[in-house]
């Protein structure tokens, strides 16, 4: 199932991290990914909050994430493609996703199963595991 992005809010400039800190801190990273809040809508889905620190020196016109959502018993509940794009240099933006049909109680971790779709801007396809680091700041992890 693809999700399209349905709240976009550039958060602007970003602070300076040390460099000891970047390899535990998706803020610090070069392209920091982090699941920053979970909110029960009243559709019964579950919203996902996510965080993009992107520090590549690079917009993003395209970025595609393969989710598997895990429920509280470490089952994969369902299989999610997001669209995050486009993720502006420099910026931290926040992209709010839903789960659909699922309290997010029930959510105790999400898997980075893949990248489906990462293109800077003006720059050919690339391998984006590599530019990544994953953090959460929900009771449900976010890895890879």
């Amino acid at each position: 199932m693809r999700l399209p992005g349905i709240a976009v809010l550039l958060l602007g400039g970003l602070l300076a991290t040390p460099p000891a800190l970047a390899q535990n801190d998706p803020a610090a990273a070069l392209l920091g990914v982090e699941l920053n809040k979970f909110e029960q809508a009243e559709n019964g889905a579950c919203r996902a909050f996510f965080l993009f620190h992107n520090r590549t020196g690079h917009s993003f016109e395209s970025f595609e994430m393969s989710l598997a959502v895990f429920d509280a018993g470490g089952v994969i509940d369902r299989l999610l493609t997001i669209d995050a794009a486009p993720i502006p240099v420099a910026r931290t933006t926040l992209k709010l996703f839903e789960i659909p049909e699922t309290r997010c109680d029930a959510v105790s971790e999400i898997l980075l199963h893949d990248i489906t779709a990462c293109a800077m801007a003006n720059q050919p396809a690339t391998e984006c595991f590599g530019l990544i680091s994953l953090g959460s700041r929900t009771p449900a992890a976010l890895v890879q």
